[in-house]
C-alpha cells in the first residue's frame, strides 16, 4: 500500500514524500524591491522536509500584486534573492516550486508602483477590500485588457517561468485558482468579454490553457504545474458552467502533458466531481481537500492510501510546524497557529514556531 511517507516522482523530480506545502501568503518581501529576505530564506529551509514546497503568490508582473509586501520575479534583483530561499531549501534535500500568481482586479493602484493599475478581463470590479498603506480599501475597478494585453500577460507568466528556473526553482505552479487573474477568465461572472477570450467555454479557458502552454514551452512541461478550484467562491467568483469548464480546461491542456494539477476542494460533497477531474489527467495529482474549519490533518493522508490523489496540500498547519512530515507521523502533538502574525510583520509567527 503507498503511503504519504513514500517517496514519488514528479516527473523526473524525485520527492521524498507526498506531502505538499501548499501556497500560502505570508507578505514578508521588502516593500520597494519586492524581494524575498534572509527570513523568507530561513522561512522556507525550515520547512524543506516537506515533498514539495510550493512558494508563496509570486507576481510574474509588477501589475500583478494583490496584496502589500508580496515578492515578484520580474527583476534581476527578485532572482538574486530568490536564489538564496532556493539554496536554502536545496541544502536540506527539499524541493520548492514557484507559485506564479498574477492578482488581476484582486488589489488597488495604492500597492503598485506609478500609474500602473489592476487589469482583468473585463472592467468588473470585485466586492471586498484590499489592505493598503492607508487601510482597507475596496477593491479597484480594474482596467480591461486589450487583446494585445492578453497576448503580454501570457508572456509575462512565461518570462517569470524562466526567471524562476534561473532563481534555483524546480519548476513553477500556474496559480488558476481562488479568484486571480487566470480563474477571473475562466469565470463568466468577471469575463463579459466577447472577443476570442469570452464568451462560450471554448473561449473562456483559452487564457488559462495558452499560460499552461507558454510556460511548459519557456522551461519544460516536466516543470509546470497548474493549480485550480472549482466553484470557488473567492474573491468574488462566479462560475455557472464549473461541470463544464474544467473538464474542457484538462481536455484542452492534456497534449502538453504537464507535470501535475493541483485541486483546491471547495466543499467535502465536491469530492466526486474532483475525482472525476483525477480521472482525466494523466499527470500527478496533488489535493488540498476540503476539510471545513479545521485545518487539513492527518486523517487527509488516507486519501494517498485509496488512491484519491497521489500528494496532499496542507496549509495552516505547515504555518506553524516547520517539521509537519515527523509530525503526521503520529499525528501530532501540533504547535497552535497564532492567526495575528500570518501576514507581515517580523520574525514573530514566521520563523520562531519550535522543531520536535
Amino acid at each position: 500500500m503507498t503511503t504519504a511517507f513514500d517517496p514519488i516522482d514528479l516527473a523526473g523530480t524525485r520527492l521524498a514524500n507526498r506531502i505538499a506545502m501548499a501556497p500560502m501568503t505570508r507578505s514578508r518581501a521588502d516593500a520597494g524591491s519586492r524581494t524575498p529576505t534572509a527570513l523568507v530564506a530561513e522561512y522556507y529551509a525550515q520547512r524543506a522536509s516537506a515533498g514539495l514546497i510550493i512558494s508563496e503568490g509570486v507576481q510574474p508582473v509588477p501589475e500583478g500584486q494583490g496584496y502589500p509586501f508580496t515578492p515578484g520575479l520580474h527583476s534581476r534583483e527578485q532572482i538574486t534573492a530568490w536564489r538564496q530561499v532556493t539554496d536554502a531549501v536545496h541544502e536540506r534535500g527539499g524541493r520548492i516550486f514557484a507559485q506564479l500568481m498574477h492578482s488581476g482586479r484582486i488589489g488597488h493602484p495604492d500597492l503598485l508602483d506609478g500609474d500602473l493599475h489592476p487589469v482583468g478581463p473585463s472592467a468588473v470590479a470585485a466586492a471586498g477590500k484590499v489592505f493598503t498603506p492607508e487601510g482597507p480599501k475596496d477593491f479597484a475597478t480594474p482596467r480591461a485588457l486589450t487583446g494585445d494585453e492578453v497576448r503580454e500577460a501570457v508572456t509575462g507568466f512565461a518570462s517569470a517561468a524562466r526567471n524562476a528556473v534561473e532563481a534555483g526553482f524546480d519548476g513553477v505552479e500556474i496559480h488558476g485558482a481562488n479568484g486571480y487573474l487566470v480563474q477571473q477568465f475562466l469565470a463568466s461572472g468577471s469575463n463579459h468579454r466577447t472577443d476570442e477570450w469570452g464568451g462560450p467555454v471554448e473561449n473562456r479557458i483559452r487564457f488559462a490553457v495558452e499560460v499552461v502552454r507558454a510556460v511548459a514551452a519557456e522551461i519544460g512541461p516536466e516543470r509546470t504545474g497548474l493549480r485550480v478550484s472549482p466553484a470557488n467562491t473567492f474573491n468574488d467568483i462566479t462560475e455557472t458552467d464549473t461541470d463544464e469548464l474544467y473538464p474542457a480546461l484538462l481536455d484542452a491542456i492534456e497534449p502538453v502533458g504537464i507535470a501535475y494539477l493541483h485541486v483546491l476542494e471547495s466543499t467535502p460533497e465536491q469530492r466526486p466531481y474532483v475525482l472525476d477531474l483525477r480521472k482525466r489527467f494523466a499527470g500527478t495529482f496533488i489535493l488540498n481537500p476540503a476539510t471545513g474549519e479545521a485545518p487539513t490533518g492527518a486523517a487527509s493522508l488516507a486519501l494517498i492510501e485509496d488512491g484519491t490523489t497521489d500528494l496532499v496540500a496542507f496549509g495552516r498547519l505547515f504555518l506553524a510546524n516547520p517539521d509537519l512530515p515527523a509530525r503526521l507521523r503520529t499525528d501530532g502533538p501540533y504547535n497552535p497557529l497564532d492567526g495575528a502574525t500570518m501576514y507581515g510583520g517580523d520574525h514573530r509567527g514566521y520563523v520562531d514556531y519550535p522543531a520536535l
